[in-house]
């Protein structure tokens, strides 16, 4: 997911979590003793293979986001004309996170891995968020069909203001002055994109269909902040534990699911029909065709390693504003790879994204740091 994806992956949640997410973050600093021991010996170690592992995480998902985004707009340039195929693409790579999820379960997790909930209400929540993850990338490429990729990255940065009213709807996160401040100028910056009638979609995009995917894009940008929201009352209401595993298991179901409604989306619309003429008249021929619609999808499991990789080590609202970070970096891309126009409007609209991003991130600074000390206040204390 990028949307997470751009990018369409699990993230989000509000501010109170980060007291369980940094103790769960624990065992993967490669400690044998509890989340709470902390031997001087080894911090040091510890504290440079944390830093190792943001570091890494936060590379693999804007790399993972900012790839399979401008390889979905270079599916489309070349002749490629399929949502649905599009769509499928953008979770079809799950099968790679099996692998993280048979290397990395611990013995300790084996264990005690019984669900809390019932397995019939899992599944349900695993079939619904699937179904709603479906249905967000088919907006997010409807909205990368009609969009140059700076406009579409650039209204894709929103999600974070939307994350922020269904934090505090669905999650109790506190409206600071400052996440007040991220929302207004991520708001105005996806308004100034709506209203710019000078921008035009790829290819002689109408005016109509341009405003179209504008619509349909914001559409994707609230509905995956829903889903970001609703994995996090999943976790603290039903599931009740947010490990490694259980946010892998999140990730694969729900993509499994997203993954087979996109592909009976793809016959049932008849598009599957159209795939051999597509191979066949892509600009950059046949194999670039396979090997486009491949790297895509291997990106976006990159991203989502990547998401899975800060919600474990750091926290889901951390990895949800890191994806919201890359989203102002890939129009500087797409002006040198697809020659999107960067007007004033656009530069605008950039600087008031990243100045949004700024005040969300020092707000998770301040609640971080906050969290700490009270932390470290109960320690003393007991």
């Amino acid at each position: 997911m990028a949307g997470d994806d751009g990018n369409h992956n699990t993230g989000g949640g509000g501010g109170g979590q980060e007291e369980v997410q940094i103790q769960i973050a624990g065992p993967s600093k490669g400690a044998t003793s509890s989340a709470g021991e902390a031997p001087p010996q080894s911090s040091p170690v510890k504290h440079w293979h944390w830093w190792l592992m943001v570091i890494l995480n936060m590379f693999f998902l804007i790399a993972g986001q900012t790839a399979s985004t401008l390889l979905g707009r270079f599916y489309y340039n070349q002749g490629g004309n399929s949502k649905w195929m599009s769509t499928f693409i953008q979770t079809a790579g799950f099968p790679v996170l099996l692998i993280a999820r048979v290397l990395f379960r611990s013995r300790s997790e084996a264990a005690t891995s019984s669900l809390e909930a019932s397995t019939a209400k899992i599944t349900l929540i695993y079939i619904v968020l699937g179904l709603i993850i479906a249905a967000d990338d088919l907006m997010y490429s409807y909205g990368l069909l009609y969009l140059p990729v700076s406009t579409y990255s650039l209204i894709c940065a929103s999600q974070l203001a939307f994350n922020a009213v269904f934090s505090y709807v669905l999650n109790a996160q506190k409206f600071t002055p400052m996440i007040f401040n991220s929302v207004t100028l991520l708001t105005f910056s996806a308004a100034l994109l709506g209203v710019d009638e000078d921008s035009e979609g790829s290819g002689g995009v109408s005016q109509g269909n341009h405003v179209l995917g504008f619509v349909l894009t914001l559409g994707a940008s609230a509905t995956y902040s829903l889903i970001l929201s609703l994995m996090q009352v999943t976790f603290e209401k039903v599931i009740k534990r947010e490990t490694f595993s259980v946010v892998l298991n999140m990730q694969i179901y729900t993509a499994l699911v997203a993954t087979l409604a996109s592909l009976i989306g793809l016959f049932a619309s008849g598009e599957w029909k159209t795939l051999e003429g597509e191979m066949h008249t892509f600009s950059s021929g046949k194999v670039s065709y396979v090997m486009t619609l491949l790297w895509t999808a291997i990106s976006w499991q990159i991203a989502s390693v990547g998401v899975v990789g800060l919600i474990f080590v750091v926290s889901s609202l951390f990895s949800n504003v890191i994806s919201t970070l890359a989203l102002p970096i890939i129009p500087v891309f797409a002006v040198i790879f697809f020659h999107d126009k960067m007007d004033g409007i656009k530069i605008i609209a950039m600087l008031m994204a990243i100045w949004g991003f700024i005040s969300y991130g020092y707000q998770l600074y301040v609640d971080d740091k906050k969290s700490r000390k009270t932390s470290a206040s109960a320690e003393e204390s007991s």
